[in-house]
């Protein structure tokens, strides 16, 4: 399969110049990468963006995340491997990815327990993640980027 145009930000290169202010923001937040990559993929996933589910993995493998706990991902919930901090996230991921399930968005419960585990600082960088995943999900989507392929 071949992408139905080349990719947006590639087009208007300012708007990739935005792309890395943000990034770099989340990178000066000292947010944990690993869950960085982890709410990364859980949108990914959820999106069904084939390229950010396979970027997503290889970026959390050189963060040095486990094929175990990669694997599992999409179970979180039922999985023993994640911390309480990395449910928060995932379920933050989860629920501001969803929008069009769930009119609340991101409950109340759901907030208080990623703001349990998390400084205002790395919330902000969690909260950047879900949305630039999202961002690139739609783009890749839309245009069909095919797998293996990566900004």
């Amino acid at each position: 399969m071949q992408a139905r145009m080349t990719n947006p930000a590639e087009i208007l290169p300012d708007a990739t110049k935005g792309i890395q202010n943000i990034y770099k923001a989340i990178g000066q937040s000292g947010t944990d990468g690993k869950v960085l990559e982890l709410v990364h993929l859980r949108a990914s996933q959820i999106n069904g963006c084939s390229p950010c589910v396979f970027g997503g993995i290889k970026s959390a493998l050189r963060s040095g995340e486990t094929d175990e706990r990669l694997h599992q991902v999409a179970a979180w919930r039922d999985s023993d491997l994640s911390t309480d901090a990395e449910r928060a996230a995932l379920e933050m991921a989860e629920a501001a990815t969803r929008l069009a399930d769930n009119p609340t968005s991101v409950s109340d419960e759901i907030w208080a327990a990623a703001a349990a585990q998390f400084s205002e600082k790395e919330l902000s960088a969690i909260v950047l993640m879900i949305a630039l995943t999202n961002l690139f999900n739609r783009i890749n989507t839309t245009i069909r980027v095919p797998a293996g392929a990566t900004w």
